[in-house]
């Protein structure tokens, strides 16, 4: 017990004082070491360099240019006027009381269309902030808005989606990224109604006290002088290029790198390995980011180009700050992984009897323990996949819906406070968890509800 009480212990540090404001970068390495202290001391210093730096730096190589990229996407959008000439268009069309729909749809398509939930954040902020000002809704209400959109259904419930969180379950469970597509869109159906309708109760009880947008703000969007209008389908244009090209070439990468490609330069003493499966959805994204780059400056240039330097260090500042905090709780969960007391908890969880129950609370448990939907579902499985499958198998029960649960599953209670992707919204948008963290949390309990509504669905319907 003395294990589980140390893993509960770090991660309730670490999730206090990721609320009270206290930097992640700082307490992740804290919270992590003082479990392994209070586990092994002669452990220390080798799992801090060889699993916390480690896993760290290897979240850093791999995502840091997706952030960087991002970050200056959604600068340039904001810069140009495209973000201003855009919210104005779905203004006129549907009314600014509906901006809270709007935001979330947008973000659901950018999710759906492959692009990384860290990018659509950096993305979708400049709309959010003037959508959100001109139609007098609270900002503290915006993360929970753009959490709705990017980090529920769209991540994990709709078939079909590229996210990595539906892709995982694949190899497991031997199945594609469109299992049980009734499940998951009955479950994508729920999210999204019931999280639509919380965030308009927040927005119309904030109406009746008398709040507005807010004032005094951080990290506020720049707002472009008046000038030159730009048509909304221009504007549109970045993003329907960032979507088109990153579709584009995810296909087409592989074809350019087949198995056992190599790169050879002169300088190198042997040729260079090209692991392209591995690459593909990062540098497909990367080069779908850069698209999208020069097409806002090959349209906005002059409005931009006054601007440009100041923005484009803000846009990194905001990029090594959101990877960074990220990459810390990457580290974090590393480490909490390999102690005692959350073996403890995996092997609590193979107990429950019901393999699609126990398959959601296993991986919606390790999500949130190790703060990512990702990691907490590999972890999951990894050790479990097995029994869930012989389970499953004795039950009558299709490996699709193992997939789908688990994928829905690993969406849920992952959005804790010390989860990244909320520490990266909440830097990005420039607000607090003690501001915004409670409509997340919200977010996060539609989610997981969600799950067990599809369970209780399918045992009542069989419907896949």
């Amino acid at each position: 017990m003395t294990g589980l009480f140390i893993v509960v212990a770090a991660l309730a540090f670490l999730m206090l004082a990721a609320y009270r404001g206290y930097s992640v970068i700082l307490c992740a390495p804290i919270a992590a070491m003082g479990a392994v202290l209070l586990t092994d001391p002669s452990a220390l210093a080798p799992v801090f360099s060889g699993i916390f730096m480690e896993r760290m730096a290897g979240f850093a190589k791999l995502y840091f240019p997706v952030f960087l990229l991002g970050a200056v996407f959604g600068k340039l959008i904001e810069l140009s006027g495209f973000s201003r000439a855009i919210v104005q268009a779905v203004l006129r069309l549907i009314g600014a009381e509906r901006a809270i729909m709007a935001i979330v749809l947008v973000c659901a398509v950018l999710t759906y269309g492959g692009v990384s939930l860290f990018v659509v954040v950096f993305a979708v902020y400049p709309f959010a902030a003037e959508m959100f000002r001109q139609g007098g809704i609270p900002k503290r209400l915006m993360p929970g808005a753009i959490a709705l959109g990017a980090f529920t259904f769209t991540m994990t419930a709709l078939p079909g989606t590229p996210q990595i969180q539906n892709i995982i379950p694949t190899t497991f469970f031997e199945t594609t990224t469109w299992a049980a597509p009734w499940l998951g869109l009955i479950g994508s159906a729920f999210t999204l109604t019931a999280g639509i309708s919380y965030l308009e109760w927040r927005r119309k009880r904030a109406a009746a006290a008398g709040e507005t947008y807010g004032t005094e703000l951080r990290n506020e969007p720049a707002t472009p002088p008046d000038g030159r209008e730009h048509h909304p389908l221009v504007a549109l244009l970045p993003l329907v290029v960032v979507g088109v090209v990153n579709f584009l070439l995810t296909r087409w990468i592989p074809g350019w790198y087949p198995a056992g490609a190599q790169v050879e330069l002169p300088g190198l003493p042997q040729p260079l390995p090209v692991n392209a499966a591995d690459q593909v959805a990062l540098w497909a994204v990367m080069g779908a980011l850069i698209a999208g780059i020069f097409t806002i400056l090959a349209f906005s240039f002059s409005s931009i180009r006054a601007h440009f330097a100041e923005g484009s260090k803000s846009a990194v500042s905001g990029a090594l700050l959101a990877s960074m905090n990220t990459a810390a709780e990457y580290g974090f969960g590393g480490v909490i992984a390999a102690l005692p007391g959350f073996l403890m908890v995996a092997g609590a969880l193979k107990a429950i009897p019901d393999p699609l129950v126990g398959e959601a609370v296993a991986v919606t448990s390790l999500a949130g323990i190790t703060g990512s939907a990702s990691g907490g579902m590999s972890i999951a499985l990894a050790a479990m996949a097995q029994t869930f499958i012989d389970s499953a198998n004795a039950a009558g029960i299709p490996m699709e819906v193992l997939h789908r649960i688990a994928a829905m599953a690993s969406g849920g209670m992952d959005t804790l406070p010390h989860n990244g992707a909320v520490i990266t919204l909440l830097a990005v948008t420039g607000l607090t968890h003690r501001q915004s963290y409670g409509d997340i949390f919200a977010i996060t309990l539609i989610s997981t509800l969600s799950v067990f509504l599809v369970i209780a669905v399918y045992y009542l319907t069989g419907i896949v």
